[in-house]
């Protein structure tokens, strides 16, 4: 499958010099960093890669759901989403990642309503991402 233009998304990270995995990411305009852990022998000077994807993850589930209440017109006044990230045994005996979310909801919201935005938060675009799976291309420039 290609890619087209509105679906390319493009990025560069590279090694910040603060300690031995710091890295600088340059998103279109924003500039963030990432490194690993003390534990992990870096400085901590930004979040980790998992937390990278973790928030990726939050964000789009909040924003997805916010899109739809606003479309909706429905009095969702605030989300907020926690993420957690796992490796656990698949039923296969395979390594396998999980993240658990647990999505806080605030406004006058019927239960149907908090049901349904509950389902549009599975279909937020890095939630399907990760569920379906991914193909990574890597070669040398």
């Amino acid at each position: 499958m290609n890619a087209t233009a509105s679906t390319t998304r493009e990025i560069s990270v590279g090694e910040s010099g603060l300690g031995p995995y710091g890295q600088i990411i340059v998103a279109g305009r924003h500039v963030m960093s990432a490194d690993e852990s003390e534990a992990l022998g870096g400085r901590d000077t930004g979040p980790d890669p998992f937390e990278l994807v973790m928030s990726g993850l939050g964000a789009c589930t909040a924003m997805t759901m916010r899109m739809y209440a606003e479309r909706k017109k429905w009095p969702l006044v605030r989300s907020s989403v926690q993420v957690r990230h796992s490796k656990i045994t698949g039923a296969d005996g395979k390594p396998l990642d999980r993240f658990e979310r647990v999505i806080t909801m605030e406004g006058d919201l019927s239960e149907e309503q908090r049901q349904r935005l509950l389902e549009i938060a599975n279909r937020c675009p890095v939630h399907e991402t990760l569920t379906r799976g991914s193909e990574v291309q890597t070669s040398l420039a």
